[in-house]
């Protein structure tokens, strides 16, 4: 693959990166700043296919031509109608079949610089998987632990406004984890543009520091999260344990879900859900809070009930440095959020000095060899 990586890190070479892809196909993933200029749409793709295998090779091959021509002229009155005598363009398509070629020839015969990227977008994916399975091993990772609605998720965020490395992978999925952690009017990423998003982000940490990461299960929503990243992160012995009383929690998820009592339809549904893990006469009981408005007596029963039973049963299994995990008192509602974040990577600092010294302490004198 190394001539995807060289195709790719020149790609600074190109004034643009361009998928000629499906509509469908790009929106499933596609290179990170790439543009979509189909030469073929999705339906005209479907009819070439059925066309190449229940008539011919040949008669898919035409009429596909004509088709490709035509988006091609297209593009070039509407999309590329500015592009400047110098304009240099990264071409690709799904393997770097004919769909990519088209268009950098006529590029090329125009007068443009253009370049079919080698293998397309399937090379391109193989890639990612590789580094799916290499890169999340080669960070050190500092997790953060606690339960639901200890606010994990805003305290990442103050550590990245306070200049740490943070890996925010419930952002990255477009969902909070939990049942109910659907996004208000956001839909999550397909697991391919999730996969593409992750490795961006591994890839611009320094190594020689550490990464702020939650403590997440495999499964974020939809999302399935990559082996050797959830190895890693359960494997860490830096662990810190959010520690947030029962009322701040209750405040906290009542604002964080406050958006689904304009869904109620959805809530309804999301509960009835728990029926086989509680029983009907407890989702009843949560039901009727629901239809009441009752919001934070729902909060407060779903964290007792649901989300801390949950916790206490995987958390112990999940991380093995939870049992020395350092204890951080956190205030998720308060004003200082950028302060209190300061605070965790002075802990963290002082807590990796004294682990430096003790193995400094530890070590065997060096034995003086007299001349």
């Amino acid at each position: 693959m190394n001539h995807l990586r060289v195709a790719l890190e020149s790609a600074g070479d190109f004034d643009e990166i361009i998928d000629v892809r499906t509509p469908l196909e790009f929106a499933d993933d596609h290179i990170p700043g790439a543009i979509n200029a189909p030469v073929l749409s999705d339906e005209e793709r479907v009819v070439v296919g059925t066309m190449y295998k229940q008539v011919s090779p040949f008669d898919a091959s035409r009429v596909g031509a004509a088709m490709v021509a035509r988006n091609i002229a297209t593009h070039l009155d509407t999309m590329f109608a500015d592009r400047p005598r110098n304009w240099r363009a990264l071409v690709y398509c799904w393997r770097g079949g004919m769909r990519s070629a088209s268009m950098t020839l006529m590029m090329n015969m125009i007068g443009w610089r253009a370049r079919q990227l080698e293998g397309g977008y399937k090379t391109y994916r193989s890639d990612v998987v590789a580094s799916l399975a290499t890169l999340p091993p080669t960070l050190d990772y500092i997790v953060l632990a606690g339960h639901t609605g200890s606010g994990k998720t805003r305290l990442l965020h103050a550590l990245a406004d306070a200049g740490a490395q943070t890996l925010d992978l419930e952002g990255l999925a477009v969902h909070r984890g939990s049942l109910l952690g659907a996004m208000p009017d956001a839909s999550q990423p397909s697991q391919k543009s999730f996969d593409t998003s992750l490795i961006g982000t591994l890839r611009g940490f320094d190594p020689g520091r550490p990464v702020f990461v939650e403590a997440e299960s495999r499964r974020i929503g939809l999302i399935t999260l990559p082996e050797s990243l959830m190895t890693a992160i359960r494997g860490t012995t830096r662990c810190i344990e959010v520690n947030v009383g029962v009322d701040e929690r209750v405040e906290l998820l009542t604002q964080e879900y406050g958006h689904l009592l304009a869904q109620p339809a959805y809530f309804r549904a999301q509960l009835l859900r728990l029926v086989p893990l509680h029983g009907k006469a407890v989702i009843d009981q949560w039901l009727t809070l629901l239809e009441n408005g009752q919001q934070r007596e729902l909060s407060q029963a779903l964290i007792t009930r649901h989300y801390d039973p949950a916790y206490t049963r995987s958390s112990r299994k999940m991380l093995q440095g939870l049992a020395k995990a350092l204890p951080f008192v956190f205030h998720p509602t308060a004003q200082d959020l950028r302060t209190q974040a300061q605070a965790l990577l002075a802990l963290t600092s002082s807590a990796d000095s004294r682990e430096d010294k003790s193995e400094s302490d530890a070590a065997p004198p060096v034995p003086r060899v007299d001349r």
